[in-house]
């Protein structure tokens, strides 16, 4: 089940003990933050968690799977993560865990 963004909200508040509206602020703002950060082009960075880099694909040739016919795939940026050393470990602790 994937965490939503209504999910982090009702996190915030449980666990911090600000009011829904507030809890809902301040995750909105952090969400702008992140998303003003990544338009720039600028990495983001979250020590113990991970890292938000902006990356440029060049064009490309590309093929639609449904037609077989060849087109051409405009150059873009994207975004790629790349998890912090101690958040794989985690993670990997956890897959070893019989469940």
């Amino acid at each position: 089940m994937a965490l939503t963004k209504e999910k982090i909200i009702d996190s915030v508040y449980n666990q911090v003990g600000l009011s829904k509206n507030q809890s809902r602020r301040v995750i909105e703002t952090l969400l702008e933050i992140i998303k003003q950060t990544l338009e720039k082009g600028d990495s983001l960075l979250v020590s113990g968690f991970g890292k938000f880099v902006v990356k440029r694909k060049a064009a490309r040739r590309g093929r639609n799977p449904q037609t077989k016919k060849d087109l051409k795939l405009r150059a873009r940026k994207v975004v790629v993560f790349r998890t912090s050393g101690v958040l794989r470990k985690k993670i990997n602790q956890k897959a070893k865990e019989p469940r």
